[in-house]
């Protein structure tokens, strides 16, 4: 992988690969300018085509696989992917047991979710912005994972089986650049008191969220505890680190627009 792309530092077993893409420091690494220079994956922002064509291409040639591109809604629907599938299907969630199909999710400040199972023998991505995260897109794409890798999703064995299962949780925008209004945290307190320790107040009826924690909680309710990457620390930020990701709230006002980066998770 190119030296500056971040591949996670989970114990997924042999044969899963997963990385995540960088906006790229120059235009050596991508043919898309300003604003979305340079490695600007995202085909609905703005951007020249063939520059995209051509980021995608080389991302493509970077895996030694296919990446399947979703039309990304801020749902909780999820695909499930064959080495035939087309880009374009509308869902924010991807899943496959096939060789060589990248499961690829595109974002710029909303959280990438990495999983596969204990023995390799499915992978997910899923695309969880806080409309996503709390709609249950992580359970949807949970409970489709495991009927995918075989094991049983009776309620009385979910916990159990899903102590088989690894996340890893990607850049996004951090807990001290994340601000929303009372009606986001509301819509996480509903279904779980406990998610209030994840918003600050700012007053006003304004609060700082950390969406990875909110994610580790959702997927925690669930039985799935083996979470690595995000921890909510200041590198992990797309907002803050504006030499190494795009950031959506960051520049789309201020630039015009913002780019897209890659999570990829795929068996080799």
């Amino acid at each position: 992988m190119p030296p500056g792309w971040l591949v996670p530092d989970w114990p997924a077993p042999g044969g899963v690969r997963a990385v995540f893409t960088t906006r790229g420091e120059g235009p050596g690494e991508g043919a898309s300018v300003a604003p979305w220079d340079f490695l600007n994956l995202g085909d609905h922002v703005g951007d020249a085509p063939a520059a995209v064509s051509a980021n995608r291409a080389r991302l493509r040639r970077e895996l030694g696989a296919r990446p399947v591109f979703l039309r990304q809604v801020h749902g909780v629907a999820v695909a499930e992917l064959e080495e035939s599938t087309p880009d374009g299907a509308t869902a924010d969630a991807a899943m496959t047991v096939r060789r060589g199909v990248a499961c690829t999710i595109l974002v710029a400040d909303c959280l990438p979710v990495l999983l596969t199972d204990a023995r390799g023998r499915a992978v997910a991505a899923a695309h969880a912005g806080w409309r996503g995260l709390a709609g249950g897109v992580l359970e949807q794409t949970l409970k489709r994972f495991l009927a995918l890798a075989g094991v049983d999703i009776a309620p009385s064995a979910i916990n159990n089986e899903a102590n088989e299962i690894i996340a890893w949780l990607g850049p996004c925008i951090g807990p001290h650049a994340f601000e929303v209004g009372a009606e986001v945290r509301a819509a996480f307190v509903a279904a779980d008191a406990g998610a209030g320790a994840c918003f600050q107040p700012l007053g006003g009826g304004k609060y700082l969220a950390d969406l990875a924690a909110l994610a580790r909680r959702r997927l925690a309710a669930q039985g799935v505890v083996r979470v690595h990457g995000n921890d909510g620390s200041a590198p992990w930020c797309t907002v803050t680190q504006r030499q190494r990701w795009f950031s959506h709230r960051r520049d789309q006002a201020v630039l015009g627009g913002s780019g897209r980066m890659a999570a990829c998770i795929w068996r080799a």
